[in-house]
Protein backbone atom coordinates (compact mmCIF):
# COMPACT_ATOMS: atom_id res chain seq x y z
CA UNK A 1 0.00 0.00 0.00
CA UNK A 2 1.29 3.41 -1.19
CA UNK A 3 0.31 6.08 1.27
CA UNK A 4 1.25 9.95 1.19
CA UNK A 5 4.82 11.74 2.92
CA UNK A 6 3.82 15.13 3.55
CA UNK A 7 6.82 16.36 5.49
CA UNK A 8 6.05 20.34 6.31
CA UNK A 9 8.34 22.67 4.25
CA UNK A 10 9.82 24.62 6.96
CA UNK A 11 12.37 27.47 7.40
CA UNK A 12 14.05 25.86 10.14
CA UNK A 13 14.24 22.19 10.98
CA UNK A 14 11.47 21.06 13.06
CA UNK A 15 11.44 17.31 15.22
CA UNK A 16 10.50 15.08 12.44
CA UNK A 17 7.30 13.80 14.01
CA UNK A 18 6.06 16.95 14.34
CA UNK A 19 7.18 17.93 10.08
CA UNK A 20 5.61 14.76 9.39
CA UNK A 21 1.97 14.88 11.13
CA UNK A 22 -0.59 16.06 8.39
CA UNK A 23 -4.39 15.57 8.93
CA UNK A 24 -5.06 12.54 6.20
CA UNK A 25 -8.87 11.86 5.65
CA UNK A 26 -7.75 8.07 4.20
CA UNK A 27 -8.22 5.87 7.10
CA UNK A 28 -7.47 1.86 6.16
CA UNK A 29 -11.12 0.56 6.96
CA UNK A 30 -9.59 -2.71 8.00
CA UNK A 31 -6.87 -1.74 10.54
CA UNK A 32 -7.67 -1.99 14.29
CA UNK A 33 -5.95 0.28 16.58
CA UNK A 34 -4.73 -1.59 19.40
CA UNK A 35 -5.08 -1.13 23.61
CA UNK A 36 -1.59 -0.52 24.05
CA UNK A 37 -1.56 2.28 21.14
CA UNK A 38 -5.02 4.01 22.52
CA UNK A 39 -3.41 3.93 26.34
CA UNK A 40 -0.19 5.81 25.08
CA UNK A 41 -2.36 8.01 22.98
CA UNK A 42 -4.41 8.96 26.40
CA UNK A 43 -1.13 8.87 28.33
CA UNK A 44 0.35 11.80 26.54
CA UNK A 45 -2.78 14.14 26.67
CA UNK A 46 -3.28 13.14 30.16
CA UNK A 47 0.09 14.23 30.72
CA UNK A 48 -0.19 17.95 28.68
CA UNK A 49 0.07 21.45 30.80
CA UNK A 50 -3.23 22.79 32.41
CA UNK A 51 -3.96 25.97 34.57
CA UNK A 52 -3.47 25.18 38.31
CA UNK A 53 -3.64 21.38 36.78
CA UNK A 54 -7.12 21.46 36.78
CA UNK A 55 -6.74 18.80 33.95
CA UNK A 56 -9.89 19.85 32.24
CA UNK A 57 -9.73 17.31 29.57
CA UNK A 58 -12.62 14.10 29.15
CA UNK A 59 -12.68 11.54 26.44
CA UNK A 60 -15.08 8.85 25.28
CA UNK A 61 -12.79 6.55 23.03
CA UNK A 62 -15.13 5.02 20.09
CA UNK A 63 -13.96 1.62 18.00
CA UNK A 64 -15.40 1.29 14.87
CA UNK A 65 -17.88 -1.37 14.58
CA UNK A 66 -19.64 -0.90 18.01
CA UNK A 67 -23.05 1.46 18.80
CA UNK A 68 -21.05 3.66 20.45
CA UNK A 69 -19.05 4.49 17.59
CA UNK A 70 -22.03 5.17 15.27
CA UNK A 71 -23.69 7.30 17.68
CA UNK A 72 -20.61 9.64 17.99
CA UNK A 73 -20.42 9.09 13.93
CA UNK A 74 -23.85 10.41 13.43
CA UNK A 75 -23.21 13.51 14.65
CA UNK A 76 -20.68 14.12 12.22
CA UNK A 77 -21.43 16.89 9.32
CA UNK A 78 -22.65 14.57 6.78
CA UNK A 79 -19.14 15.74 4.53
CA UNK A 80 -17.01 14.17 7.79
CA UNK A 81 -18.92 11.00 8.28
CA UNK A 82 -17.76 10.03 4.05
CA UNK A 83 -14.44 9.36 5.36
CA UNK A 84 -14.35 9.20 9.06
CA UNK A 85 -16.69 6.14 8.98
CA UNK A 86 -13.07 3.86 8.53
CA UNK A 87 -10.97 5.52 11.02
CA UNK A 88 -10.18 2.89 13.52
CA UNK A 89 -11.72 4.88 16.03
CA UNK A 90 -13.60 8.29 16.97
CA UNK A 91 -12.36 9.99 20.58
CA UNK A 92 -14.48 12.77 21.46
CA UNK A 93 -12.77 15.83 23.20
CA UNK A 94 -14.36 17.48 25.58
CA UNK A 95 -13.37 20.18 28.47
CA UNK A 96 -15.19 20.87 32.09
CA UNK A 97 -15.49 24.68 31.81
CA UNK A 98 -16.84 24.70 35.71
CA UNK A 99 -14.95 23.09 38.56
CA UNK A 100 -16.47 21.28 41.34
CA UNK A 101 -17.25 24.51 43.23
CA UNK A 102 -19.15 25.96 40.54
CA UNK A 103 -16.45 28.69 39.23
CA UNK A 104 -15.37 28.75 35.53
CA UNK A 105 -12.33 27.49 34.01
CA UNK A 106 -11.94 29.86 31.79
CA UNK A 107 -8.32 27.52 30.49
CA UNK A 108 -10.62 25.08 29.98
CA UNK A 109 -10.38 24.85 26.45
CA UNK A 110 -7.36 26.19 25.65
CA UNK A 111 -5.42 23.49 27.63
CA UNK A 112 -7.97 20.74 25.98
CA UNK A 113 -6.68 21.59 22.96
CA UNK A 114 -2.90 21.34 24.56
CA UNK A 115 -3.89 17.77 25.54
CA UNK A 116 -5.01 16.88 21.91
CA UNK A 117 -1.58 17.87 20.41
CA UNK A 118 -0.06 15.88 22.94
CA UNK A 119 -2.14 12.81 21.83
CA UNK A 120 -1.58 13.83 17.97
CA UNK A 121 2.25 14.00 18.25
CA UNK A 122 1.92 10.28 19.81
CA UNK A 123 0.14 9.49 17.42
CA UNK A 124 2.53 10.09 14.66
CA UNK A 125 5.06 8.19 16.75
CA UNK A 126 2.61 4.99 17.08
CA UNK A 127 2.81 5.63 13.37
CA UNK A 128 -1.17 6.38 13.30
CA UNK A 129 -3.00 9.47 11.82
CA UNK A 130 -5.04 11.47 13.47
CA UNK A 131 -7.62 14.14 11.98
CA UNK A 132 -9.38 16.55 14.13
CA UNK A 133 -13.50 17.74 13.26
CA UNK A 134 -14.87 20.49 14.13
CA UNK A 135 -17.77 19.84 12.29
CA UNK A 136 -20.46 17.72 13.89
CA UNK A 137 -23.89 18.58 15.97
CA UNK A 138 -22.58 20.12 19.60
CA UNK A 139 -25.96 19.47 20.67
CA UNK A 140 -26.37 15.86 19.74
CA UNK A 141 -23.16 14.70 20.59
CA UNK A 142 -23.76 16.54 24.11
CA UNK A 143 -26.86 13.95 24.16
CA UNK A 144 -24.96 11.28 23.09
CA UNK A 145 -22.27 12.39 26.64
CA UNK A 146 -25.46 12.78 28.60
CA UNK A 147 -25.09 13.78 32.14
CA UNK A 148 -21.50 14.22 31.56
CA UNK A 149 -21.52 18.17 32.61
CA UNK A 150 -18.94 18.80 29.46
CA UNK A 151 -18.37 20.54 27.29
CA UNK A 152 -17.23 18.60 23.63
CA UNK A 153 -14.80 20.95 21.33
CA UNK A 154 -13.65 18.10 18.77
CA UNK A 155 -13.68 14.51 17.46
CA UNK A 156 -10.87 12.91 16.72
CA UNK A 157 -10.60 10.31 14.10
CA UNK A 158 -7.35 7.77 14.74
CA UNK A 159 -6.47 5.11 11.90
CA UNK A 160 -3.36 3.99 9.70
CA UNK A 161 -3.72 6.32 6.56
CA UNK A 162 -4.35 4.60 4.05
CA UNK A 163 -4.02 5.22 -0.27
CA UNK A 164 -6.07 8.40 -1.24
CA UNK A 165 -7.50 6.81 -4.32
CA UNK A 166 -9.75 5.00 -1.94
CA UNK A 167 -11.49 8.61 -0.70
CA UNK A 168 -14.30 10.38 -3.43
CA UNK A 169 -13.97 13.68 -4.37
CA UNK A 170 -13.57 16.35 -3.17
CA UNK A 171 -11.47 15.02 -0.45
CA UNK A 172 -8.89 12.83 -2.63
CA UNK A 173 -7.94 15.96 -3.93
CA UNK A 174 -7.57 17.75 -0.73
CA UNK A 175 -6.01 14.89 0.37
CA UNK A 176 -2.93 15.22 -2.52
CA UNK A 177 -2.64 19.23 -2.06
CA UNK A 178 -0.14 20.50 -0.84
CA UNK A 179 0.40 21.81 2.99
CA UNK A 180 0.15 25.62 3.39
CA UNK A 181 0.74 27.48 6.42
CA UNK A 182 0.60 31.73 7.04
CA UNK A 183 4.16 32.74 7.25
CA UNK A 184 5.33 33.33 10.81
CA UNK A 185 6.05 36.70 9.96
CA UNK A 186 2.22 36.89 9.46
CA UNK A 187 1.49 35.58 12.87
CA UNK A 188 3.65 38.23 15.21
CA UNK A 189 1.72 40.89 16.85
CA UNK A 190 3.02 44.13 17.89
CA UNK A 191 3.75 45.42 21.36
CA UNK A 192 3.34 48.83 21.87
CA UNK A 193 5.12 49.86 25.20
CA UNK A 194 2.87 52.06 27.76
CA UNK A 195 4.52 55.41 28.65
CA UNK A 196 5.56 56.08 31.80
CA UNK A 197 3.27 58.14 33.93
Amino acid sequence: MTTLDKIAPTVVPLHPLLAARWSSRAFDPDHEVTDEQLAALLEAARWAPSASNTQPWRFAVTRRGTAEHAAVLDTLAGGNQVWARAASALVVVAARTTGADGAAQPWAVYDAGQAVAHLSVQAQAEGLAVHQMGGFDRDRLAAVLAGSGVTPLVVVAIGLRSEPARLTEPFAQRETAARVRLPVGELLLPVRPQQAG
